[in-house]
């Protein structure tokens, strides 16, 4: 599946300032991850249990 094929959104915590930020675009088999300011550079794939150890991680974190 390539890039253009995937539905891309950023957190609903994100401005329009050029903020740092991710775009994520889930699909059944990957979470695909990428860098919101430069989409056309390669992006990261992880497996949905991956992604849900990295929220959970990044969850706790912020407490």
């Amino acid at each position: 599946m390539s890039t253009v094929e995937l539905a891309w959104f950023k957190s609903s915590y994100s401005s329009d300032q050029g903020d740092s930020c991710i775009e994520v675009a889930p699909t059944p088999t990957t979470i695909h991850i990428r860098d919101s300011k430069d989409p056309s550079r390669p992006h990261l794939g992880l497996t949905p249990a991956a992604w849900a150890t990295f929220i959970a991680h990044a969850a706790a974190r912020a407490d």
